[in-house]
C-alpha cells in the first residue's frame, strides 16, 4: 500500500513495491499513470426565456412583445429565424430609449396639429365663390378637394382632403367644416359661401 504523504494521488495499489523507489519518483509516476478526474456541477437548467420579439409572429405576438417562452422553443424556433432576441438589460435599455423616442415623436406631431387647429378657428372664414342659382341656391357644391385648394392657397399648408368633413352644401350661408389633424385634435374651420 501507499505510504500516506502521497495518497492523493496514487493508486490504491502501487505496480512497484513501496522499498524499491523513493517517495518522490513513486508519487511523480503514479500522477502519470492515473489522470485524475475532474467533476463540474451543472447548474440548474432554464426551462423559460425571456424574450424580446422582433417581428410579429400569428398566435404568439407583435413585433416588440417581451415573452417568456420555453427554452426550447426559443433554441429551435425563434433563435435560428431571427424572430426574437433575448431579453437582456443592455436590449431593454434599447427598447425604452426607442420607446421615449417613439413618445416624444407622438407629442410632437399633436401639439403641431393643435397648433394648426388653433390656425384654423382664429383666422376667421375661409370665402368660397359659387355660381348663383334661384335664390340661394349655388350650382354644384362645396367639396372636401375645395377647401384643401383655399387653405392650400391662403395658409400655404397641405391637408390631406380625406380628412376633412365638409357638410351638405347646396345654398350661399356660412358652414363649419371639421379637419382631422390628429386622432386627438380635430379643428372646426368656418366657411362663407357666397355666389358671384
Amino acid at each position: 500500500m501507499a505510504s500516506p504523504s502521497c495518497a492523493s494521488t496514487l493508486p490504491w495499489t502501487s505496480a512497484f513495491p513501496s522499498s524499491s523507489r523513493p517517495l518522490a519518483e513513486r508519487c511523480l509516476t503514479a500522477s502519470r499513470r492515473a489522470p485524475s478526474l475532474v467533476i463540474v456541477a451543472q447548474g440548474k437548467v432554464k426551462k423559460y426565456r425571456q424574450v424580446i420579439l422582433t417581428e410579429d409572429i400569428e398566435e404568439v405576438g407583435k413585433k416588440g412583445d417581451t415573452l417568456k417562452v420555453r427554452a426550447g422553443f426559443f433554441r429551435n424556433f425563434l433563435l435560428p429565424k431571427g424572430k426574437a432576441t433575448l431579453l437582456t438589460p443592455e436590449v431593454l435599455k434599447e427598447m425604452q430609449l426607442e420607446q421615449e423616442r417613439i413618445e416624444a415623436e407622438k407629442k410632437r406631431v399633436k401639439e403641431e396639429a393643435q397648433q394648426l387647429a388653433r390656425v384654423f378657428e382664429t383666422i376667421g372664414a375661409f370665402k368660397i365663390p359659387r355660381k348663383g342659382g334661384k335664390g340661394k341656391q349655388i350650382f354644384g357644391s362645396v367639396t372636401a378637394q375645395d377647401i384643401v385648394d383655399i387653405i392650400k392657397s391662403q395658409l400655404n399648408r397641405d391637408v390631406d382632403k380625406r380628412l376633412v368633413t365638409v357638410p351638405e352644401i347646396r345654398e350661399i350661408g356660412e358652414y363649419v367644416a371639421e379637419i382631422k389633424l390628429h386622432p386627438d385634435v380635430t379643428a372646426r374651420v368656418r366657411l362663407n359661401v357666397y355666389a358671384k
